[in-house]
């Protein structure tokens, strides 16, 4: 009978294909986004999600929701909820769109506006440390991935919505 095989120790680890390999960087980078979101949140105020907003509206003074979450890439519905914390924290504030009664405008407050400059400790600095250091043309091509991933992932999305099984409603 042979011996059960060993565990790797830490210095050995197995070898894993490329596609884990990339899955394990993702989930840690995004394990580090999400820690240092919460880390902003308790020093600054502000989550990782709601300061790109706060910077994005500082940048664009009069934004819709929707164009926003566009910019974004995400849901309305999920911006919905940033935005909604940020009016309750007097960081930004909504006016209705003179031209159409339906939209609504975003603009920072004063408060907003004091958070709207480049602070340590974020997110953003961090990427911009990076930009220092790492020639352009490689920060194109990690874009160019990343990119390529979100419309994947996109894709993927979409696909799972076709096969979901249709709902049917009992009216009656």
């Amino acid at each position: 009978m042979d011996p059960p095989p060993s565990l790797p120790t830490a210095s050995a680890e197995p070898p894993v294909d490329e596609v884990l390999e990339f899955l394990r960087l993702l989930w840690c980078v995004d394990h580090l986004l999400q820690s240092t979101s919460k880390r902003m949140e308790a020093t600054l105020g502000l989550t990782g999600p709601q300061r790109l907003v706060v910077r994005l509206v500082g940048r664009f003074p009069g934004i819709s929701a929707g164009r926003l979450a566009h910019l974004l890439h995400v849901h309305p519905s999920t911006l919905s909820g940033i935005l909604r914390r940020l009016e309750k924290r007097d960081q930004v504030v909504r006016k209705t769109d003179p031209s159409d009664g339906r939209k609504a405008l975003f603009f920072l407050t004063a408060a907003g506006r004091a958070r709207d400059l480049p602070s340590t400790g974020t997110l953003e600095s961090a990427v911009q440390r990076l930009l220092t250091r790492m020639p352009k043309a490689r920060m194109e091509e990690a874009q160019d991935v990343l990119t390529a991933l979100a419309e994947e992932l996109g894709v993927l999305k979409d696909q799972s919505r076709i096969r979901e099984p249709a709902r049917t409603v009992d009216v009656g």
